[in-house]
């Protein structure tokens, strides 16, 4: 199996200003109770955009001017707290494909990385820049290119700055450790079946 190749975002964007947004923030602790993460996209920010009865609260991720957005534009230390995984795996159910923050946290960078979500940082004043002129054009085009390691929208081009090695795995494939082991079985079935002391399958 070959690994996707990720090498550049693109879509729509939706700014959600906050710093120190949480885990607990992103999908609350009551929503991870699930056998499998299929369906967290619902409870995405629950708590925030929604009251005690479901009912929808102002926030940009209810605005319908920005439904469908794939481009999160947010804050400083985002994904902080718990190292919870449903909170990236909540973010691309929901069809989040690329974060652009101040910075991360260092484990909810680490595991939407593992998803093949690119985190990227831009200065404070440029995401507030940038969340002004989705504001004004709510299907202004976003990319946030890692080969030019540039984010652009609206015309406007912005200096990322992201990890070399998460980076680089993107760009090369090599972003699924599970999706790696995967397409290197049939070599270490090729290995298992040099050994004399290994076997495939149960014990007889």
């Amino acid at each position: 199996m070959s690994l996707e190749k990720i090498k550049k975002v693109e879509g729509r964007g939706v700014f959600v200003p906050g710093d120190d947004v949480d885990t607990d923030r992103i999908i609350p602790a009551r929503f991870m109770k699930c056998v499998t993460f299929d369906g967290l996209g619902q409870y995405l920010f629950y708590d925030v955009r929604f009251t005690e009865d479901g009912k929808p609260k102002a926030h940009p991720l209810n605005d319908k001017r920005f439904e469908g957005a794939g481009i999160l534009f947010t804050g400083k230390n985002f994904g902080c707290g718990s190292s919870r995984e449903h909170a990236p795996q909540s973010l691309h159910k929901f069809g989040i494909r690329s974060v652009v923050a101040e910075s991360f946290a260092e484990i909810f960078f680490g595991n939407c990385a593992t998803l093949g979500i690119p985190c990227v940082s831009l200065k404070r004043e440029e995401i507030g820049q940038i969340g002004r002129i989705l504001e004004k054009d709510t299907k202004a085009a976003v990319a946030v290119d890692l080969e030019k390691r540039e984010v652009r929208v609206g015309g406007e081009k912005y200096a990322f700055t992201m990890k070399d090695q998460a980076r680089d795995a993107l760009l090369e494939g090599r972003w699924d450790p599970i999706g790696a082991l995967l397409e290197g079985l049939p070599q270490a079935r090729l290995v298992h079946d040099r050994l004399p002391y290994t076997q495939w399958g149960p014990a007889t």
